[in-house]
């Protein structure tokens, strides 16, 4: 399916639904096949107007504040597996009243919180993060292993069993990753806690399961889900993948502003801002596709992408063209859905992308503009 741009407003996120459909199809099949449940992670996509779609696809949603956990309730409709590193103490309650699994980073944190677990008024599953010391992560911003890491509780404070009343381990430490990067994490799991498993009721085997990627090994993810539940029957075993679901659903919709040239680099000044629209590109970095470029080629039409911010590095280094840009000239920045939306910002002012839904009838919903209101109001 291919969108038409020249319907959608400049600058705008578009997932496409068929596409979403197309992820959501494939999650479904590894849950059936496997008996693993997968469940959405807000930290990665959290387009809440189309919460009700992935409903009928997923077994929940997974938060790491009140304000996820709470948009969980409200629009998927469901109560939410929440964690936090540390949770705010005025906040603890509240947040009970919209989850059914609440995971502690800390020993200390679950035994602080012990007291208000008992006095919920629906009963909530206690769990522990756990830190497997592996990971193939590479860039330490995301490895949530990387030494020194505040993320999880090691083997050494567990060596004489859980603390009363835990019913659950979960470890992260995945990003974007593969069945076989898995599997040696999980070796990792058992050795350091798998005397602990005989008495939980589940494993929450984190994010960063790429399930979606076309070269993801789909058969090997089911046989090793199935070979760890047949090993250990009595738990229910969750994954929470972050980009999987919206992987590959969607771009974001810019113009060519202006385009200026300083000591033969020529920059393309588009109507959006990496720093502010698509901080990852600068933070992990990762290099976006653009539609209709590559990487530069001698003898073609070449620019670097500009940012529409005062920031001086807001721009992604040079691309090439087969025809010289324009001004008033779309660019489509793709897979620009998941991990992005969630993390824009109105910094300098600048204007935010509206947020839209090309449907499966080749309609474009425009379910969000952002206005001077939605700026003011963040400052004060």
């Amino acid at each position: 399916m291919s969108i038409d741009y020249s319907k959608v407003p400049s600058p705008a996120f578009v997932l496409e639904e068929e596409l979403l459909l197309k992820n959501l199809e494939l999650i479904k099949s590894v849950q059936e096949r496997s008996a693993a449940g997968v469940i959405l992670a807000l930290k990665g996509f959290a387009m809440w107007r189309v919460f009700p779609l992935l409903r009928k696809y997923l077994k929940g949603a997974t938060a790491s504040s009140l304000h996820e956990a709470r948009l969980i309730f409200e629009e998927m409709g469901v109560k939410a597996h929440t964690y936090s590193p540390a949770y705010l103490p005025n906040e603890f309650e509240e947040i009970m009243t919209y989850s059914s699994h609440v995971t502690f980073n800390s020993i200390q944190q679950y035994e602080y919180y012990q007291a208000y677990l008992a006095k919920a008024q629906s009963p909530i599953s206690a769990g522990l993060r756990v830190n497997p010391e592996y990971s193939e992560v590479e860039v330490d911003l995301y490895n949530p292993s990387a030494p020194g890491t505040r993320l999880g509780v090691q083997d050494v404070l567990l060596k004489e069993g859980l603390p009363k009343g835990i019913e659950g381990l979960h470890f992260h430490v995945l990003c974007e990753s593969s069945s076989y990067e898995l599997e040696k994490v999980l070796v990792a799991f058992e050795n350091r806690f798998g005397h602990l498993l005989a008495d939980l009721k589940w494993v929450n085997f984190g994010g960063g399961h790429l399930m979606t990627r076309k070269d993801y090994d789909i058969k090997h993810l089911v046989q090793l889900l199935s070979a760890f539940r047949q090993k250990y029957p009595q738990l229910e075993v969750i994954l929470e993948p972050g980009s999987a679901i919206a992987w590959q659903t969607g771009g974001l919709r810019s113009t060519v502003l202006d385009i200026v040239e300083s000591h033969g680099v020529k920059t393309a000044i588009l109507d959006v801002s990496f720093t502010a629209h698509m901080p990852d590109t600068l933070e992990m970095p990762y290099r976006p596709k653009i539609t209709g470029a590559t990487d530069p080629i001698e003898g073609k039409p070449t620019y670097r992408l500009g940012g529409v911010s005062c920031l001086a590095g807001d721009y992604m280094t040079e691309y090439s063209f087969d025809e010289p840009l324009q001004i008033g000239q779309p660019i489509i920045l793709e897979d620009m859905i998941h991990y992005t939306m969630v993390k824009t910002t109105t910094f300098n002012g600048v204007k935010h992308p509206s947020i839209c839904i090309w449907k499966k009838d080749q309609s474009l919903e425009i379910v969000k503009t952002f206005t001077y209101e939605d700026f003011k109001t963040r400052l004060s």
